[in-house]
């Protein structure tokens, strides 16, 4: 018992201090407002607690660790039964000690931990780096402490079912009329086994029994206890507030919209940026200007690496993987920590001296900081770093080819058992690097040039902003030319640039059109009034640029009084949908796979099979094979996964098949994250990696609903094609297979035209 209580005390005492010094290190970061709607807080923490929303992408691993965490909390009362059979081997919990509901909840979970962490662990084995290298998505985690973990669960699941047999054997040797099948209906087989021993010895084997599960909890706590960055134990603590703490409070996933600056925990309001205090930090540019939900989500990660598994960037061996990005930010933070908690005169001391120690000749602390601590603090945020860029082994704490990699795509947030926020931790450092720094791929100097003085990424005249609409059979009206009040038509369409200078974006901007023209639809455009919304901008980093750009649109949108607006660019509808509220820009905004597909249903578009394609029960007989890629940004981002399928689905003769690779796991494209303008230098490319998904379904058509998307597969299929790929298949935008439908019922000499073998697409605008 005095063993016990040792211990105890120690491991209560470190675990207390543990708690403090996270409270404490978080607070070093910058405010964050999460406080707002605590009861949608408080249910969206228990839907995905007990309903492990979150980990569902991943059923065995879920069921088995839903019963893995539930024991947790559920068998700590058996925790205190222990404490209780080291002075009497017959102690039971007062009131629900022989409770059979709670003995038979005692046994499942005690039975259900075991079985569900030999279930972890076999799924772990197997996906180990060992036989898979980097394409394991445990590759980079800390092994010995998952295995430490895994240990523990095992050993005490294991106890807790060996007490469970004892006590009923000790009943049974004594007469007791409590030790039957139904208060033990798990392990009452197993006392049955020890029936042939004395009661002095089983009460003997219950007290060790009991000291060994102590024994066991308590070593785990003062582990965790000492190892601060052991995120696959202290999840289980720290997953509950960063859930709680989460951006949405109705539990959406942290994507769309990124956040803006934000100084002293406020929006910087870039029309008073000159008042702004000097050292005011625009971005992240050291670990303390993250927020303090950023080192929580740093310090919550489980290593469980499905976000590295999922993350294109990762997929295509380039060094960015989320999951050791969080870890190096983790690691970093934990470590200048106690450089950041002491005084200015003792850092100032602390610095100073560092120099007087070259070498191996460092002491363990200088003016009382911890000499590793100082050394971390010396260490610049992003730079360049020594050894390999994924795991550095000095220099910065974060790569640029690591922090440039990223294409925002929103796999890494989406896949995150516990609600990591990777992306708003990326941009904020690239905002850094761009506004203060000015350290950004060259590639992007041209970009924010063209944005700022053309308005568009391709540096082209705005006057050309209407050659799409050459030789239609109809008029483009034009707001506030040609339709004086916005009240007068149905929607404002939003051309975009690449939809007004991309030569195969064109294609899909005409079709568009003249659906909505055929579906009577009344829409008027911006025309030369239009300029980038400023998505590439923003995401690049450049906030200053982006603000300009979309104030800009939205005093014209306002000043036309747009009210709805249908896109066809996946990235112009997050942007105008999402950030434009922002900036004050309120609009209802629709893609054109939902406002096609809505038309279709109201029967205002009617799609007709080819001739001979469908016999006269409706039954395809030569059905066109079609497989749709999800732009990252219409469906992660904005959860827009249904209408473009429906679309597809309600042609006559078209057959979806389905990429490995779809919906909320679907594959970028790897235009995002203004990587569209920037050279693929490292690993192979993303958009081969995804075309070779898509021809390998044998479709037809790869049909997409982006027209970065369209640039991205189509160049990839291009060198595929050159490669020995199959020459006829193609990549088209939905609205342009729904066009040659529905002329097909208008028009068949017409739609005829449409039908013969496409042209190839024509290069991109250079």
């Amino acid at each position: 018992m005095v063993l016990a209580a040792v211990v105890t005390l120690t491991a209560v005492a470190l675990f207390v201090r543990a708690v403090n010094s996270f409270v404490t290190v978080f607070r070093l970061g910058q405010p964050a407002a999460r406080t707002d709607a605590p009861g949608a807080r408080s249910v969206t923490l228990v839907r995905e607690f007990l309903g492990h929303t979150r980990m569902a992408r991943k059923p065995v691993v879920a069921v088995a660790h839903w019963f893995v965490m539930v024991s947790f909390g559920l068998l700590f009362l058996t925790l205190l039964t222990a404490y209780g059979q080291l002075l009497d081997p017959h102690f039971v919990l007062p009131l629900i000690g022989h409770w059979a509901p709670y003995e038979w909840l005692t046994e499942i979970f005690g039975w259900s931990a075991v079985v569900g962490i030999l279930v972890l662990i076999v799924v772990r084995q197997r996906n180990h780096p060992r036989s898979q290298g980097r394409r394991s998505r445990f590759w980079g985690s800390s092994f010995w402490q998952a295995y430490f973990v895994e240990a523990v669960i095992l050993g005490v699941g294991l106890c807790i079912v060996a007490l469970r047999a004892l006590e009923y054997a000790v009943g049974r040797a004594q007469g007791e009329t409590w030790a039957t099948a139904l208060h033990f209906p798990l392990t009452a087989w197993l006392g049955r086994l020890l029936e042939g021993f004395s009661v002095g010895a089983l009460e003997t084997a219950v007290v060790l029994v009991a000291l060994l599960k102590i024994l066991i909890s308590m070593t785990w706590l003062i582990t965790i206890a000492l190892t601060p960055t052991m995120g696959v134990a202290w999840h289980r603590f720290l997953a509950f507030f960063n859930i709680w703490f989460k951006r949405h409070p109705d539990g959406r996933t942290s994507l769309a919209e990124l956040q803006p600056v934000m100084v002293g925990g406020e929006p910087l309001n870039f029309e008073e940026i000159e008042d702004l205090d000097e050292d005011a930090a625009l971005g992240v540019g050291k670990v303390e200007d993250f927020t303090w939900k950023g080192l929580l989500d740093f310090s919550t990660c489980t290593e469980c690496g499905r976000c590295q598994e999922q993350c294109p960037a990762w997929r295509t061996d380039k060094p960015l993987s989320p999951k050791m990005l969080v870890l190096n930010l983790r690691n970093h933070h934990q470590a200048k920590a106690p450089w950041l908690l002491a005084d200015e005169a003792h850092r100032d001391a602390a610095t100073a001296s560092l120099s007087q120690h070259p070498g191996d000749g460092l002491p363990d602390r200088l003016h009382g900081i911890p000499s590793g601590s100082v050394l971390e603090a010396q260490r610049p945020l992003v730079g360049e770093t020594e050894g390999d860029p994924t795991v550095p082994s000095g220099g910065a704490v974060i790569d640029p080819d690591v922090l440039w990699s990223c294409t925002t795509c929103g796999a890494c947030v989406e896949q995150c058992p516990v609600d990591i926020e990777h992306v708003d931790a990326i941009v904020d450092m690239r905002r850094y690097q761009t506004l203060i720094e000015s350290a950004f791929p060259s590639e992007l100097g041209g970009l924010f040039k063209n944005l700022e003085n053309k308005g568009n990424p391709w540096g082209m005249n705005a006057r050309l902003r209407m050659d799409w609409a050459k030789d239609l059979p109809f008029e483009i009206p034009m707001a506030g030319a040609d339709v004086e009040d916005m009240a007068d038509v149905d929607y404002l369409f939003w051309v975009g640039c690449a939809g007004a200078f991309e030569d195969r974006a064109k294609k899909t901007t005409r079709a568009v059109a003249e659906l909505l023209h055929t579906a009577g639809v009344s829409f008027a455009v911006l025309g030369d009034g239009e300029t980038c919304t400023g998505d590439p901008a923003r995401r690049a980093g450049n906030e200053f640029l982006y603000q300009m750009l979309a104030m800009q649109n939205v005093e014209v949108l306002n000043e036309v009084g747009a009210t709805k607006i249908v896109v066809t660019c996946a990235h112009c509808f997050n942007t105008i949908k999402n950030e434009y509220p922002q900036v004050g820009g309120q609009f209802e905004v629709v893609h054109h796979t939902q406002l096609l597909n809505r038309l279709v249903r109201e029967k205002r578009l009617t799609p007709v099979a080819r001739p001979g394609e469908a016999d006269t029960s409706g039954v395809a007989s030569t059905a066109e094979t079609v497989t749709y890629h999800d732009p990252c940004y219409l469906g992660r981002h904005n959860q827009v996964y249904s209408p473009p399928r429906e679309l597809l689905g309600a042609l006559p003769g078209v057959e979806l098949r389905e990429m490995p690779r779809h919906g909320e796991k679907s594959f970028c494209c790897g235009a995002g994250g203004a990587r569209m303008w920037m050279e693929e230098k490292l690993g192979t490319r993303i958009n081969l990696n995804r075309t070779e998904e898509a021809i390998a379904t044998g479709a037809d058509r790869i049909a997409i609903g982006c027209p970065f998307c369209r640039v991205m597969l189509s160049d990839g299929l291009t060198q595929k094609q050159s490669e020995g790929a199959r020459e006829e298949v193609e990549v088209v935008d939905v609205a342009q297979m729904l066009l040659a439908a529905v002329r097909r019922g208008e028009d068949p000499e017409r739609a005829a035209g449409t039908e013969s073998q496409p042209e190839p697409d024509p290069a991109p605008v250079a």
